[in-house]
Protein backbone atom coordinates (compact mmCIF):
# COMPACT_ATOMS: atom_id res chain seq x y z
CA UNK A 1 0.00 0.00 0.00
CA UNK A 2 2.98 2.60 0.66
CA UNK A 3 5.15 1.51 -2.01
CA UNK A 4 2.54 2.19 -4.46
CA UNK A 5 1.64 5.45 -3.13
CA UNK A 6 5.24 6.36 -2.55
CA UNK A 7 5.96 5.73 -6.79
CA UNK A 8 3.37 8.15 -7.04
CA UNK A 9 4.93 10.93 -4.82
CA UNK A 10 8.31 9.59 -6.48
CA UNK A 11 6.62 10.80 -9.66
CA UNK A 12 6.47 13.98 -8.74
CA UNK A 13 9.92 14.35 -8.09
CA UNK A 14 10.44 12.69 -11.39
CA UNK A 15 8.92 15.92 -12.86
CA UNK A 16 12.11 17.75 -12.56
CA UNK A 17 14.12 15.34 -14.69
CA UNK A 18 14.83 17.03 -17.74
CA UNK A 19 16.38 20.07 -18.43
CA UNK A 20 18.71 22.88 -16.26
CA UNK A 21 18.22 23.35 -13.18
CA UNK A 22 17.70 27.31 -11.91
CA UNK A 23 18.79 28.83 -9.23
CA UNK A 24 16.67 29.51 -6.16
CA UNK A 25 16.29 32.89 -7.33
CA UNK A 26 14.86 32.14 -10.98
CA UNK A 27 11.89 34.35 -11.60
CA UNK A 28 9.47 32.99 -14.45
CA UNK A 29 9.94 35.04 -17.57
CA UNK A 30 6.61 34.79 -18.45
CA UNK A 31 3.29 36.90 -16.54
CA UNK A 32 0.45 35.34 -15.26
CA UNK A 33 -1.90 35.81 -18.67
CA UNK A 34 1.22 35.44 -20.99
CA UNK A 35 1.76 31.90 -18.90
CA UNK A 36 -1.79 30.69 -19.31
CA UNK A 37 -1.83 31.08 -23.55
CA UNK A 38 1.37 29.56 -23.48
CA UNK A 39 -0.22 26.60 -21.44
CA UNK A 40 -3.23 26.74 -24.10
CA UNK A 41 -0.49 26.57 -27.02
CA UNK A 42 1.26 23.80 -25.38
CA UNK A 43 -2.02 21.66 -24.59
CA UNK A 44 -2.44 21.18 -28.53
CA UNK A 45 -0.12 19.23 -28.72
CA UNK A 46 -0.56 16.59 -25.82
CA UNK A 47 -2.74 13.30 -25.68
CA UNK A 48 -5.49 13.82 -23.63
CA UNK A 49 -8.35 11.07 -22.74
CA UNK A 50 -11.02 11.86 -20.73
CA UNK A 51 -13.36 9.38 -19.64
CA UNK A 52 -16.75 9.44 -20.10
CA UNK A 53 -18.18 7.71 -17.43
CA UNK A 54 -15.58 7.41 -14.27
CA UNK A 55 -15.99 4.30 -12.14
CA UNK A 56 -18.43 4.75 -9.06
CA UNK A 57 -17.22 2.68 -5.66
CA UNK A 58 -20.00 2.12 -3.55
CA UNK A 59 -17.90 -0.11 -1.48
CA UNK A 60 -14.79 1.33 -0.62
CA UNK A 61 -14.73 1.36 3.72
CA UNK A 62 -13.89 4.21 5.91
CA UNK A 63 -10.51 3.75 6.96
CA UNK A 64 -9.57 5.12 10.69
CA UNK A 65 -6.40 7.05 11.46
CA UNK A 66 -4.95 4.16 13.10
CA UNK A 67 -5.65 2.05 9.64
CA UNK A 68 -3.74 4.57 7.61
CA UNK A 69 -0.13 4.61 9.87
CA UNK A 70 2.37 3.25 8.73
CA UNK A 71 4.78 0.73 10.75
CA UNK A 72 6.34 2.55 13.63
CA UNK A 73 9.59 1.24 12.32
CA UNK A 74 9.41 3.61 9.64
CA UNK A 75 10.87 5.56 12.11
CA UNK A 76 14.40 4.54 12.87
CA UNK A 77 16.38 3.35 15.88
CA UNK A 78 19.46 5.92 15.98
CA UNK A 79 20.89 3.92 18.69
CA UNK A 80 20.35 0.51 19.71
CA UNK A 81 20.84 -0.52 22.95
CA UNK A 82 21.84 -4.52 24.24
CA UNK A 83 21.11 -4.91 27.56
CA UNK A 84 19.10 -7.41 29.95
CA UNK A 85 17.09 -4.50 30.61
CA UNK A 86 16.70 -2.50 27.45
CA UNK A 87 14.64 0.99 26.88
CA UNK A 88 13.46 2.63 23.81
CA UNK A 89 13.60 6.22 24.10
CA UNK A 90 10.54 7.92 21.37
CA UNK A 91 12.71 10.74 21.05
CA UNK A 92 12.41 14.72 19.55
CA UNK A 93 14.07 14.90 16.41
CA UNK A 94 16.48 17.72 17.58
CA UNK A 95 17.72 14.95 20.12
CA UNK A 96 17.97 12.25 18.03
CA UNK A 97 18.90 13.18 14.29
CA UNK A 98 22.62 13.31 12.81
CA UNK A 99 25.17 15.49 13.80
CA UNK A 100 24.58 18.64 15.03
CA UNK A 101 20.60 17.44 16.22
CA UNK A 102 22.11 14.17 18.27
CA UNK A 103 23.19 14.90 21.06
CA UNK A 104 20.73 11.95 22.90
CA UNK A 105 22.10 9.72 20.84
CA UNK A 106 25.60 10.36 21.56
CA UNK A 107 24.64 10.35 25.57
CA UNK A 108 22.96 6.80 25.04
CA UNK A 109 25.83 5.60 23.38
CA UNK A 110 28.17 6.27 26.52
CA UNK A 111 25.59 5.24 28.71
CA UNK A 112 25.63 2.28 27.15
CA UNK A 113 29.38 1.89 26.81
CA UNK A 114 29.51 2.08 30.90
CA UNK A 115 28.23 -1.25 31.71
CA UNK A 116 25.52 0.34 33.93
CA UNK A 117 23.40 -2.51 36.09
CA UNK A 118 20.26 -3.18 37.87
CA UNK A 119 19.64 -5.38 40.53
CA UNK A 120 22.64 -7.74 38.41
CA UNK A 121 21.37 -6.85 35.29
CA UNK A 122 22.84 -4.88 32.49
CA UNK A 123 20.90 -1.61 31.28
CA UNK A 124 21.06 0.12 28.22
CA UNK A 125 18.83 2.46 26.30
CA UNK A 126 18.11 2.80 22.54
CA UNK A 127 16.57 5.61 20.73
CA UNK A 128 14.01 5.98 18.37
CA UNK A 129 14.35 9.09 15.94
CA UNK A 130 10.44 10.68 15.89
CA UNK A 131 8.52 13.99 16.02
CA UNK A 132 6.85 15.02 19.74
CA UNK A 133 2.99 15.36 17.17
CA UNK A 134 3.89 11.10 15.58
CA UNK A 135 4.43 9.64 19.09
CA UNK A 136 1.34 10.99 20.81
CA UNK A 137 -0.80 10.39 17.50
CA UNK A 138 0.73 6.35 17.56
CA UNK A 139 0.31 6.23 20.69
CA UNK A 140 -3.58 7.85 20.79
CA UNK A 141 -4.31 4.98 18.33
CA UNK A 142 -2.48 2.19 20.26
CA UNK A 143 -0.18 1.76 17.47
CA UNK A 144 2.70 2.13 19.93
CA UNK A 145 4.38 1.83 23.48
CA UNK A 146 7.60 3.24 24.20
CA UNK A 147 9.03 2.68 27.89
CA UNK A 148 10.40 6.61 27.68
CA UNK A 149 8.87 9.74 25.56
CA UNK A 150 11.02 13.08 25.59
CA UNK A 151 9.29 15.34 23.69
CA UNK A 152 10.42 19.40 23.00
CA UNK A 153 7.84 20.19 24.98
CA UNK A 154 5.57 19.16 28.13
CA UNK A 155 1.86 20.35 25.45
CA UNK A 156 2.49 16.69 24.35
CA UNK A 157 2.80 15.43 28.00
CA UNK A 158 -0.51 16.68 28.91
CA UNK A 159 -1.98 15.68 25.65
CA UNK A 160 -1.44 12.27 26.35
CA UNK A 161 -2.56 12.48 30.17
CA UNK A 162 -5.69 14.23 29.03
CA UNK A 163 -6.57 11.17 26.22
CA UNK A 164 -6.27 8.88 29.77
CA UNK A 165 -2.42 7.71 29.48
CA UNK A 166 -1.06 8.21 32.55
CA UNK A 167 2.55 9.76 32.38
CA UNK A 168 4.89 9.80 35.07
CA UNK A 169 7.40 13.24 34.25
CA UNK A 170 11.18 11.81 35.42
CA UNK A 171 12.36 15.64 34.88
CA UNK A 172 11.09 18.45 33.60
CA UNK A 173 14.32 19.24 31.81
CA UNK A 174 16.83 17.36 30.41
CA UNK A 175 18.36 19.55 28.22
CA UNK A 176 17.07 23.25 27.53
CA UNK A 177 16.01 24.98 24.40
CA UNK A 178 13.45 27.43 23.74
CA UNK A 179 10.69 28.53 20.45
CA UNK A 180 10.88 31.77 19.11
CA UNK A 181 10.58 33.81 15.93
CA UNK A 182 13.37 34.71 13.87
CA UNK A 183 12.94 37.67 11.61
CA UNK A 184 15.71 39.40 9.28
CA UNK A 185 17.68 41.59 10.76
CA UNK A 186 16.89 44.49 8.34
CA UNK A 187 13.07 44.13 9.01
CA UNK A 188 13.89 43.72 12.58
CA UNK A 189 15.18 46.94 12.99
CA UNK A 190 12.07 48.65 11.44
CA UNK A 191 9.96 46.35 13.36
CA UNK A 192 11.50 47.75 16.84
CA UNK A 193 11.35 50.89 15.44
CA UNK A 194 7.19 50.63 14.84
CA UNK A 195 5.82 48.10 17.12
CA UNK A 196 8.37 47.79 19.85
CA UNK A 197 9.00 44.34 21.51
CA UNK A 198 9.14 41.02 19.41
CA UNK A 199 5.63 39.31 20.78
CA UNK A 200 3.28 36.84 19.18
CA UNK A 201 1.00 40.04 19.29
CA UNK A 202 2.92 42.53 17.91
CA UNK A 203 4.24 40.05 15.01
CA UNK A 204 0.71 39.45 14.15
CA UNK A 205 -0.36 42.63 14.01
CA UNK A 206 3.08 43.73 11.82
CA UNK A 207 1.99 40.77 9.36
CA UNK A 208 -1.85 42.34 9.11
CA UNK A 209 -0.22 45.45 8.52
CA UNK A 210 2.51 44.16 5.87
CA UNK A 211 5.41 45.10 7.83
CA UNK A 212 6.33 41.54 7.50
CA UNK A 213 5.69 38.04 5.98
CA UNK A 214 5.55 35.17 8.99
CA UNK A 215 5.26 31.78 8.31
CA UNK A 216 4.89 28.57 10.92
CA UNK A 217 5.10 24.81 11.05
CA UNK A 218 2.42 21.92 10.80
CA UNK A 219 1.17 22.46 14.92
CA UNK A 220 0.14 18.13 14.37
CA UNK A 221 3.77 17.33 13.98
CA UNK A 222 5.61 20.54 14.77
CA UNK A 223 6.59 21.18 18.62
CA UNK A 224 7.32 24.58 17.50
CA UNK A 225 4.04 25.14 15.13
CA UNK A 226 1.62 23.63 17.89
CA UNK A 227 3.83 26.30 20.84
CA UNK A 228 3.25 29.19 18.32
CA UNK A 229 -0.38 28.21 17.50
CA UNK A 230 -1.59 28.21 20.69
CA UNK A 231 0.54 31.71 21.28
CA UNK A 232 -1.34 32.78 18.13
CA UNK A 233 -4.25 32.00 19.90
CA UNK A 234 -4.09 33.21 23.06
CA UNK A 235 -2.70 36.73 21.69
CA UNK A 236 -5.82 36.95 19.89
CA UNK A 237 -8.12 36.53 22.69
CA UNK A 238 -5.94 36.02 26.16
CA UNK A 239 -9.03 35.27 28.67
CA UNK A 240 -9.93 32.04 26.39
CA UNK A 241 -7.73 31.17 23.58
CA UNK A 242 -10.25 28.57 22.48
CA UNK A 243 -12.78 31.46 21.85
CA UNK A 244 -15.20 32.65 19.16
CA UNK A 245 -13.11 35.70 19.03
CA UNK A 246 -10.09 34.03 18.98
CA UNK A 247 -11.20 31.26 16.28
CA UNK A 248 -12.48 33.82 13.94
CA UNK A 249 -9.02 36.05 14.64
CA UNK A 250 -6.91 32.80 13.36
CA UNK A 251 -9.37 32.77 10.49
CA UNK A 252 -9.08 36.20 9.48
CA UNK A 253 -5.18 35.72 9.89
CA UNK A 254 -5.30 32.81 7.65
CA UNK A 255 -7.02 34.73 4.71
CA UNK A 256 -3.64 36.36 3.93
CA UNK A 257 -0.90 34.59 5.51
CA UNK A 258 1.69 32.22 3.81
CA UNK A 259 0.49 28.33 4.04
CA UNK A 260 1.83 26.77 7.21
CA UNK A 261 5.23 24.77 5.99
CA UNK A 262 5.05 21.27 6.24
CA UNK A 263 8.74 21.09 7.43
CA UNK A 264 11.22 23.50 8.51
CA UNK A 265 13.37 23.22 5.85
CA UNK A 266 10.44 24.43 3.51
CA UNK A 267 10.02 27.59 5.84
CA UNK A 268 14.34 28.19 5.14
CA UNK A 269 14.09 27.96 1.18
CA UNK A 270 11.47 30.20 1.29
CA UNK A 271 13.48 32.35 3.69
CA UNK A 272 16.29 31.74 1.07
CA UNK A 273 14.12 33.41 -1.94
CA UNK A 274 13.13 36.07 -0.11
CA UNK A 275 9.59 34.98 -0.03
CA UNK A 276 9.15 35.51 3.76
CA UNK A 277 11.55 37.45 6.64
CA UNK A 278 9.64 36.00 9.83
CA UNK A 279 9.49 32.36 10.83
CA UNK A 280 9.24 30.19 13.98
CA UNK A 281 12.11 28.17 14.75
CA UNK A 282 13.74 26.36 17.85
CA UNK A 283 16.94 28.13 19.03
CA UNK A 284 19.01 25.00 18.85
CA UNK A 285 18.20 24.61 15.21
CA UNK A 286 18.65 28.18 14.25
CA UNK A 287 22.06 27.55 16.33
CA UNK A 288 22.97 25.13 14.26
CA UNK A 289 21.80 26.89 10.69
CA UNK A 290 24.67 29.18 9.56
CA UNK A 291 22.68 30.47 7.00
CA UNK A 292 19.75 32.15 9.48
CA UNK A 293 22.77 33.93 11.51
CA UNK A 294 21.15 37.27 9.61
CA UNK A 295 18.07 36.69 11.32
CA UNK A 296 17.21 37.75 14.65
CA UNK A 297 16.23 35.36 17.07
CA UNK A 298 13.53 35.78 20.19
CA UNK A 299 12.12 32.95 22.30
CA UNK A 300 7.94 33.16 22.68
CA UNK A 301 5.54 30.72 24.36
CA UNK A 302 6.55 27.83 26.28
CA UNK A 303 10.10 26.29 27.28
CA UNK A 304 11.73 22.91 24.96
CA UNK A 305 13.71 22.22 27.78
CA UNK A 306 12.12 18.25 27.04
CA UNK A 307 10.70 16.61 29.48
CA UNK A 308 11.31 13.17 30.28
CA UNK A 309 8.29 10.83 30.63
CA UNK A 310 7.53 7.26 31.43
CA UNK A 311 4.02 5.22 31.10
CA UNK A 312 1.84 2.78 33.12
CA UNK A 313 3.31 0.00 30.87
CA UNK A 314 6.87 0.94 31.26
CA UNK A 315 8.08 -2.14 33.94
CA UNK A 316 9.81 -0.94 37.59
CA UNK A 317 13.01 -2.45 36.10
CA UNK A 318 12.46 -0.21 33.70
CA UNK A 319 11.59 3.36 35.32
CA UNK A 320 14.74 2.60 36.93
CA UNK A 321 16.85 2.59 34.16
CA UNK A 322 15.17 5.17 33.17
CA UNK A 323 15.80 7.14 36.05
CA UNK A 324 19.65 6.46 35.69
CA UNK A 325 19.64 7.30 32.40
CA UNK A 326 18.33 10.64 32.75
CA UNK A 327 20.76 11.35 35.95
CA UNK A 328 23.87 10.55 33.54
CA UNK A 329 22.21 13.00 31.22
CA UNK A 330 22.15 15.71 33.77
CA UNK A 331 25.75 15.07 34.46
CA UNK A 332 28.13 18.23 34.36
CA UNK A 333 29.59 16.22 31.28
CA UNK A 334 26.25 15.63 29.43
CA UNK A 335 25.30 19.19 29.56
CA UNK A 336 28.38 20.53 28.68
CA UNK A 337 27.83 18.53 25.59
CA UNK A 338 23.97 19.73 25.68
CA UNK A 339 25.46 23.29 25.52
CA UNK A 340 27.71 22.59 22.32
CA UNK A 341 25.20 21.03 20.59
CA UNK A 342 23.31 24.51 20.83
CA UNK A 343 21.06 23.89 23.77
CA UNK A 344 21.13 25.34 27.12
CA UNK A 345 20.85 29.11 26.22
CA UNK A 346 18.39 31.52 27.08
CA UNK A 347 18.04 30.06 30.45
CA UNK A 348 16.74 33.52 32.31
CA UNK A 349 13.76 32.84 29.92
CA UNK A 350 10.25 31.97 31.81
CA UNK A 351 7.58 30.07 29.62
CA UNK A 352 4.81 32.15 28.66
CA UNK A 353 2.21 29.90 29.67
CA UNK A 354 -1.12 30.23 28.49
CA UNK A 355 -2.97 27.82 31.05
CA UNK A 356 -3.98 25.58 28.36
CA UNK A 357 -4.62 21.75 29.31
CA UNK A 358 -4.08 18.79 27.01
CA UNK A 359 -7.66 18.84 26.11
CA UNK A 360 -6.84 22.40 25.55
CA UNK A 361 -3.71 21.66 23.19
CA UNK A 362 -5.90 18.82 21.03
CA UNK A 363 -8.86 21.49 20.25
CA UNK A 364 -6.14 24.43 19.35
CA UNK A 365 -4.79 21.59 16.37
CA UNK A 366 -8.87 21.42 15.41
CA UNK A 367 -9.49 24.70 15.90
CA UNK A 368 -5.88 25.33 13.50
CA UNK A 369 -7.33 22.41 10.81
CA UNK A 370 -10.75 23.72 10.11
CA UNK A 371 -8.90 27.76 10.02
CA UNK A 372 -5.76 26.92 8.26
CA UNK A 373 -7.08 27.85 4.48
CA UNK A 374 -8.51 31.00 5.82
CA UNK A 375 -12.05 30.28 5.11
CA UNK A 376 -10.80 29.65 1.20
CA UNK A 377 -11.63 25.78 -0.31
CA UNK A 378 -8.71 24.29 -2.11
CA UNK A 379 -8.92 23.16 -5.90
CA UNK A 380 -6.35 20.38 -6.50
CA UNK A 381 -5.84 17.91 -8.95
CA UNK A 382 -3.86 14.72 -8.44
CA UNK A 383 -1.54 13.94 -10.84
CA UNK A 384 -0.52 10.40 -10.79
CA UNK A 385 2.32 8.00 -12.47
CA UNK A 386 1.45 4.88 -14.39
CA UNK A 387 3.93 3.61 -16.39
CA UNK A 388 5.37 0.38 -16.85
CA UNK A 389 8.00 0.57 -13.51
CA UNK A 390 5.10 1.07 -11.73
CA UNK A 391 3.08 -2.43 -12.61
CA UNK A 392 2.15 -4.52 -10.23
CA UNK A 393 3.27 -4.18 -6.24
CA UNK A 394 3.64 -0.35 -6.80
CA UNK A 395 0.71 0.47 -8.04
CA UNK A 396 -1.13 -1.44 -5.91
CA UNK A 397 0.31 0.04 -3.07
CA UNK A 398 -0.15 3.91 -4.78
CA UNK A 399 -3.77 2.83 -4.91
CA UNK A 400 -4.71 1.86 -1.26
CA UNK A 401 -2.44 4.52 0.10
CA UNK A 402 -3.97 7.76 -2.00
CA UNK A 403 -7.12 5.99 -1.34
CA UNK A 404 -6.65 5.62 2.65
CA UNK A 405 -5.25 9.05 2.73
CA UNK A 406 -8.26 10.89 0.71
CA UNK A 407 -9.64 10.44 3.88
CA UNK A 408 -7.79 13.35 5.14
CA UNK A 409 -9.62 15.77 2.42
CA UNK A 410 -11.89 17.92 3.67
CA UNK A 411 -15.38 18.00 1.86
CA UNK A 412 -15.30 21.14 1.45
CA UNK A 413 -12.55 21.13 -0.85
CA UNK A 414 -12.49 20.61 -5.08
CA UNK A 415 -10.37 17.37 -6.19
CA UNK A 416 -9.86 16.06 -9.40
CA UNK A 417 -7.79 13.12 -10.77
CA UNK A 418 -5.14 12.40 -13.69
CA UNK A 419 -3.37 9.69 -14.75
CA UNK A 420 -0.19 9.50 -17.05
CA UNK A 421 1.81 7.05 -19.03
CA UNK A 422 2.48 7.46 -22.73
CA UNK A 423 -0.55 9.63 -22.69
CA UNK A 424 -2.67 11.03 -20.09
CA UNK A 425 -5.76 10.16 -19.03
CA UNK A 426 -8.52 12.78 -17.14
CA UNK A 427 -9.64 10.50 -14.97
CA UNK A 428 -12.23 12.51 -13.14
CA UNK A 429 -12.75 15.94 -13.46
CA UNK A 430 -12.58 18.48 -10.84
CA UNK A 431 -15.59 18.77 -8.59
CA UNK A 432 -16.45 19.08 -4.77
CA UNK A 433 -15.09 15.99 -2.67
CA UNK A 434 -18.86 15.17 -1.60
CA UNK A 435 -19.33 11.62 -0.52
CA UNK A 436 -20.22 10.92 -4.34
CA UNK A 437 -16.74 12.80 -5.50
CA UNK A 438 -14.96 11.06 -3.17
CA UNK A 439 -16.61 7.37 -4.22
CA UNK A 440 -15.90 8.61 -7.72
CA UNK A 441 -11.98 9.31 -6.76
CA UNK A 442 -12.19 6.10 -5.01
CA UNK A 443 -13.15 3.58 -8.18
CA UNK A 444 -10.94 5.36 -10.58
CA UNK A 445 -7.85 4.93 -8.70
CA UNK A 446 -8.99 1.69 -8.19
CA UNK A 447 -9.25 1.04 -11.78
CA UNK A 448 -5.66 2.23 -12.39
CA UNK A 449 -3.49 0.10 -14.57
CA UNK A 450 0.35 0.58 -15.23
CA UNK A 451 2.08 0.17 -18.94
CA UNK A 452 4.03 2.43 -21.32
CA UNK A 453 6.34 5.49 -20.64
CA UNK A 454 6.43 8.48 -18.66
CA UNK A 455 4.90 12.04 -20.05
CA UNK A 456 5.35 13.76 -16.40
CA UNK A 457 5.43 17.01 -18.00
CA UNK A 458 2.42 16.37 -20.27
CA UNK A 459 0.08 15.39 -17.47
CA UNK A 460 1.49 18.11 -15.17
CA UNK A 461 0.14 21.18 -18.30
CA UNK A 462 -3.06 19.06 -17.98
CA UNK A 463 -3.62 19.31 -14.55
CA UNK A 464 -2.61 22.79 -14.56
CA UNK A 465 -5.09 23.67 -17.28
CA UNK A 466 -8.25 21.61 -15.29
CA UNK A 467 -7.53 23.94 -12.88
CA UNK A 468 -7.34 27.22 -14.50
CA UNK A 469 -10.54 26.40 -16.39
CA UNK A 470 -12.17 25.47 -13.00
CA UNK A 471 -10.79 28.54 -11.36
CA UNK A 472 -14.04 31.03 -12.65
CA UNK A 473 -16.05 28.53 -10.55
CA UNK A 474 -14.91 28.98 -7.50
CA UNK A 475 -13.08 32.30 -7.78
CA UNK A 476 -11.29 32.73 -4.17
CA UNK A 477 -10.30 28.85 -4.07
CA UNK A 478 -6.60 28.02 -3.71
CA UNK A 479 -5.17 25.89 -6.71
CA UNK A 480 -2.89 23.35 -6.09
CA UNK A 481 -1.18 20.18 -7.99
CA UNK A 482 0.07 16.82 -6.38
CA UNK A 483 2.66 15.02 -8.56
CA UNK A 484 3.19 11.59 -7.65
CA UNK A 485 5.65 9.68 -9.68
CA UNK A 486 8.69 6.93 -9.80
CA UNK A 487 10.66 7.55 -12.83
CA UNK A 488 11.99 10.34 -15.03
CA UNK A 489 10.21 11.66 -17.90
CA UNK A 490 11.01 9.55 -20.95
CA UNK A 491 8.13 11.31 -23.15
CA UNK A 492 6.67 14.58 -24.01
CA UNK A 493 7.92 17.74 -22.99
CA UNK A 494 10.83 18.10 -21.02
CA UNK A 495 11.09 20.11 -18.09
CA UNK A 496 12.66 22.84 -19.59
CA UNK A 497 9.62 23.79 -21.82
CA UNK A 498 7.12 23.65 -18.76
CA UNK A 499 9.08 25.52 -16.15
CA UNK A 500 8.14 28.99 -17.45
CA UNK A 501 4.73 28.14 -17.90
CA UNK A 502 4.37 27.13 -14.36
CA UNK A 503 5.70 29.44 -12.70
CA UNK A 504 4.10 31.96 -14.27
CA UNK A 505 0.80 30.29 -13.66
CA UNK A 506 1.59 30.70 -9.71
CA UNK A 507 0.34 26.85 -9.16
CA UNK A 508 2.51 25.18 -6.55
CA UNK A 509 3.09 21.63 -7.46
CA UNK A 510 3.82 19.16 -3.99
CA UNK A 511 5.95 16.75 -5.39
CA UNK A 512 6.52 13.21 -3.89
CA UNK A 513 8.98 11.44 -5.51
CA UNK A 514 9.17 7.74 -4.33
CA UNK A 515 12.61 5.72 -4.02
CA UNK A 516 14.83 8.12 -6.17
CA UNK A 517 17.60 9.41 -5.22
CA UNK A 518 18.44 12.70 -7.46
CA UNK A 519 15.27 15.03 -7.11
CA UNK A 520 17.21 18.11 -8.14
CA UNK A 521 14.48 18.28 -11.18
CA UNK A 522 11.37 18.07 -8.63
CA UNK A 523 13.07 20.49 -5.90
CA UNK A 524 13.69 22.54 -8.32
CA UNK A 525 9.03 22.24 -9.98
CA UNK A 526 7.89 22.42 -6.38
CA UNK A 527 10.31 25.60 -5.56
CA UNK A 528 8.48 27.59 -8.53
CA UNK A 529 5.88 28.64 -6.15
CA UNK A 530 6.91 27.84 -2.63
CA UNK A 531 5.52 24.00 -2.39
CA UNK A 532 7.02 21.27 -0.49
CA UNK A 533 9.33 18.18 -2.23
CA UNK A 534 9.06 15.09 -0.11
CA UNK A 535 11.23 12.03 -0.70
CA UNK A 536 9.53 8.89 0.65
CA UNK A 537 9.94 5.28 0.20
CA UNK A 538 7.61 1.91 0.44
CA UNK A 539 7.43 2.18 4.66
CA UNK A 540 6.70 5.84 5.11
CA UNK A 541 4.77 6.92 2.09
CA UNK A 542 1.50 6.76 4.20
CA UNK A 543 2.55 8.95 6.63
CA UNK A 544 3.96 11.14 4.13
CA UNK A 545 0.34 11.86 2.35
CA UNK A 546 -1.13 11.66 6.03
CA UNK A 547 0.86 14.61 6.95
CA UNK A 548 0.91 16.20 3.37
CA UNK A 549 -2.82 16.52 3.36
CA UNK A 550 -3.13 17.43 6.95
CA UNK A 551 -1.17 20.62 6.22
CA UNK A 552 -2.83 21.53 3.07
CA UNK A 553 -6.24 19.79 2.77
Amino acid sequence: MKRALVLLMAAALMLGGCGKVRDEGYKSSLSEEDALKELKSLITKVDVREKSNPILDIYTDETSEADNLADIDTFPIMVRGSGSINIEIAAATELSADTPDDWLNEAAKRFNSESHTINGKSVSVSVRKITSGEVVTYILNDKYQPDVFIPSNDAWGKMLDSSGYRTGMLTDRIAGNTAGILIKREVYDKFKEKYGEVTVQNVLEAANNRDLIFAYTNPYTSSTGLNVLCAMLASFDPSDPLSDKATQALLEYQKSSPPVAYTTAVLRNQAAKGVINAMVMEEQAYINTPELKSYVYTPVGIRHDHPVYTFEWTSDEAKEAAEEFVEFCKSAKMQELASDRGFNRHDEYISQDTGMSGLDYLAAQKVWKQNKNGGKPIVAVFVADISGSMDGEPLNSLKQSLIASSSYISSEHYIGLVSYSSDVTVNLPIAQFDPTQRAYFSGEVKALNANGSTATYDALLVGAKMLKDFEATVPDAKLMLFLLTDGQQNKGYPYSRIEDVIGGLKIPVYTIAYNYSDTTELAALSNLNEAAQIKADSDDVSNVLRNLFNVNL
